[in-house]
Formats: structure tokens, C-alpha cells, sequence
């Protein structure tokens, strides 16, 4: 069972935020969305925080990503999603790598 939004972010009820908008319009679970809307959050959240980030993405790293979809069930992908969010959320990332 999801959790509410609050849980997950600095969302404190009657703060007048855009979180607690969202809350509103979607529910504390974002119950009113799809899941193709919130898969499509995601992509766009996602996009805007790799850029953020200094260096360069390995060309394997693509190719690993295309190995995923193409032979893993939609359930592992959800979950490879999920195991990665809690990592680059949490700090569990490897040193970037440097090609000279």
C-alpha cells in the first residue's frame, strides 16, 4: 500500500504549497492519476534531475537500459524503477567515472 504524499516529501498540510495542491487535485496517493501520467511524471522528473548532475552517461549504460526492456517483465522493470529511486535518493551511487 502507498504511502501519502507527505511521507515521502517536506508536504505539512495547510501550507498553501504546490505539494499540497497536488495533494488535493490528486489525493494523497495520487489515486486520480494513471499510471501512464505517473510513470510520465516520473521520466520528466527523472530527466530534470540527471541534469542537474556533472558528467557524462556511459554509452553501455543505454544499451544495459534497452537489455531491460526488451527482456525484463514489466513488474521487474517497476521494480529496478523503485530500487533505483531509493538509491539516488539515499545517496547509494558509485564515484563517476573518469575516461582519459
Amino acid at each position: 500500500m502507498s504511502k501519502p504524499l507527505g511521507y515521502y516529501t517536506a508536504y505539512t498540510p495547510g501550507d498553501n504549497s504546490l505539494l499540497e495542491k497536488l495533494q488535493e487535485e490528486y489525493g494523497s496517493t495520487f489515486e486520480k492519476m494513471t499510471k501512464r501520467e505517473k510513470l510520465s511524471i516520473l521520466m520528466i522528473l527523472a530527466s530534470n534531475l540527471g541534469c542537474q548532475l556533472q558528467g557524462d552517461v556511459r554509452g553501455e549504460i543505454y544499451a544495459v537500459a534497452r537489455e531491460m526492456t526488451d527482456q525484463l517483465s514489466l513488474s521487474d522493470q517497476a521494480g529496478i524503477m523503485e530500487a533505483i529511486i531509493s538509491q539516488v535518493r539515499w545517496g547509494q551511487n558509485a564515484e563517476p567515472v573518469h575516461h582519459s
